[in-house]
């Protein structure tokens, strides 16, 4: 794929954004809020990708005419100078051409769309519930650095500061194209503070990460779902054992049911377990549609078996490794603090490259 090929590819990119604005500026479009969302995100995409592609332009055109006056140029500052400049313009373009390259990738069609993000632990008890725990704050103080919204769901946590289980919604921009990488078995070894005897422990953790979705998208019927309330149980104040607060709400032709108590209004409970259904119910069709492409395609969690893993945290190393993209930051502590990005950083790119390399039969060479 040549730059010729690139500006031309853009130009037709260029046609489809005016085409959206008109479409946006349509009073119709309120009509459909959701609609009305994805098209602002992907105009605010293809605008985005303007300002890179015109701005990268801009700086080989600079870079061209420093090279053409360097060899002209007899004075030594000047010529030291024009040399600085190439080497920072050089880099400048190096960045625009992989953010570019990004860029022109066709977007899943989750990409738009929040999430909602369950974690759980799996092999390791105590350990396991723990370092959930740590894992949900790491999440948090991600979504925060990225002025993402998040709100928890659901919670349950263990005596010894832990979480049995948690559900979290986060929204904003570009929060599935980053975080679904999340989704897997997540690993950590370490020496465990109820450990007395300082060995070293191995424990795994699920995460799931389901694009949110709303029960028109999913065609799915009233008479579908079934509702039963029932009264909380564990911590939640004085309505605990004395109200019918807590909602289970069941999708009867494929038998998947969510419960929520985390709230003291059943009404509340009964939108955050409708919520947490459709993601799934989502997440179960794209599976289903996926293995139709894939017939040997793995579930996105697994059972959460120590040998199935996306990512080991090793603490007596100061290592987190990402299995699937054989890729590793020796920062522990700053992942654990919610600076995923030493970590995704080099999943997006890696992952740019490969579906580039499938779509152009090898990564376009915009340089």
């Amino acid at each position: 794929m040549t730059p010729a090929d690139i500006s031309d590819y853009v130009d037709k990119l260029r046609s489809s954004a005016k085409e959206l604005e008109s479409t946006l500026s349509s009073p119709e479009i309120f009509n459909d809020m959701s609609r009305f969302r994805q098209l602002s995100q992907q105009l605010s995409k293809l605008t985005a990708l303007f300002a890179d592609f015109d701005r990268w332009q801009n700086a080989l055109q600079s870079i061209s005419s420093d090279r053409e006056l360097l060899a002209v140029e007899s004075d030594s500052e000047m010529r030291a100078l024009l040399e600085e400049e190439i080497t920072a313009l050089t880099g400048e373009t190096e960045l625009l051409e992989k953010k570019i390259q990004l860029s022109l990738l066709p977007p899943d069609p989750n990409d738009a769309k929040n999430i909602i993000v369950g974690i759980k632990p799996a092999a390791g008890g105590d350990e396991a519930a723990l370092f959930a725990g740590e894992l949900f704050r790491a999440y948090t103080h991600f979504a925060e650095s990225q002025q993402w919204k998040i709100e928890i769901l659901d919670q349950t946590d263990t005596d010894l500061g832990g979480v049995k289980d948690v559900s979290f919604s986060l929204s904003g921009c570009d929060v599935y194209s980053k975080m679904k990488f999340e989704s897997g078995v997540h690993r950590v070894q370490r020496v465990p503070a109820t450990e007395a005897g300082g060995r070293i422990h191995t424990s795994t953790v699920t995460v799931a990460v389901m694009p949110e979705a709303e029960a028109v998208e999913l065609n799915i019927k009233p008479e579908e779902l079934r509702f039963d309330v029932f009264r909380s149980s564990g911590p939640g104040g004085q309505c605990v054992n004395t109200t019918d607060s807590a909602v289970r709400v069941t999708h009867i032709p494929s038998g998947l049911s969510v419960a929520s108590q985390q709230e003291k209004s059943q009404h509340r409970n009964k939108e955050i377990a409708l919520r947490i259904l459709y993601a799934r119910l989502l997440e179960h069709k794209q599976q289903q549609e996926q293995e139709k492409l894939a017939a040997d395609k793995r579930s996105q969690v697994g059972t959460g078996d120590r040998s199935e893993r996306i990512r080991t945290y090793n603490f007596p190393q100061n290592r987190v490794t990402d299995h699937r993209f054989n890729i590793s930051s020796f920062d522990l502590p700053k992942i654990m603090e919610g600076d995923f990005g030493l970590i995704l950083d080099q999943i997006l790119q890696i992952t740019c490259e490969q579906r580039l390399a499938f779509l152009f039969g090898s990564v376009p060479d915009i340089g």
